[in-house]
């Protein structure tokens, strides 16, 4: 049985921040028993989308789905398109596995890696409809700051795996970064639209998460960001 590749390496850009977390015996087994229809490994050479789905639907890349829960309701909610979720944690995966096989969900395909290296290495140009990133890691201390997913050289690397009319759909519940995020996709202004003055309402097909829920009991405010490839 295929099971997901171990933490890669140290890069200079990383999607994610190494959490030790306990894999439940049910996580594992919906690893062990669902990843070879579900999971993809990682290669380093293109990957075929439609042939991962079956289909030739519009396909979305989640960055960082934490438990999954939400990427469960959003694919849902949107059958018609498809799902290629990555993060690196493991009870995460398992989990999201798991909601997947009791919800007979289909329009999901999960990645256990660094999500650099598939944009980078698997993720042909134009081949995006649109990207999520909810809730990464804020690194709010200012000397910790550098180490934040959403910078310019990472959505430079973003940009051309979108569609012409493909979108950036970003949130967060730490408003300096919200300003950050702003700021970094503003600073693409030949590629990229805001389609709202400054921050989007929360799209419909987006579930508060239990991030955007406990910033919300901790007085935080929440802010959506959606951009749309010229």
């Amino acid at each position: 049985m295929t099971t997901p590749p171990q933490t890669p390496p140290h890069r200079s850009i990383k999607s994610y921040v190494l959490r030790q977390g306990h894999m439940t015996a049910a996580q594992q087994k919906a690893i062990d028993d669902n990843w070879a229809s579900i999971g993809i490994d990682f290669q380093a050479a293109p990957l075929d989308l439609t042939a991962a789905f079956r289909r030739a639907n519009p396909k979305v890349l989640e960055i960082g789905f934490g438990m999954g829960v939400a990427t469960a309701q959003i694919a849902q909610r949107l059958p018609e398109t498809d799902f290629l979720a990555i993060d690196v944690h493991g009870p995460g995966v398992g989990n999201l596995c798991k909601l997947i096989a009791e919800q007979g969900i289909a329009n999901i395909r999960v990645m256990r890696h660094d999500a650099v290296e598939v944009v980078e290495n698997m993720l042909s140009d134009g081949s995006l409809d649109g990207i999520h990133i909810f809730f990464p890691d804020p690194w709010h201390k200012k000397r910790h700051n550098k180490r934040r997913l959403i910078q310019a050289p990472f959505v430079a690397k973003l940009l051309p795996k979108l569609k012409s009319g493909g979108y950036i759909h970003l949130a967060t519940d730490w408003e300096e970064y919200a300003q950050q995020m702003l700021e970094v996709l503003q600073s693409f202004p030949d590629a990229l639209a805001n389609t709202a003055v400054d921050f989007a309402p929360t799209p419909a097909y987006r579930p508060e998460t239990k991030f955007e829920a406990r910033g919300k009991r901790l007085g935080h405010g929440v802010w959506d960001l959606v951009f749309r490839k010229r």
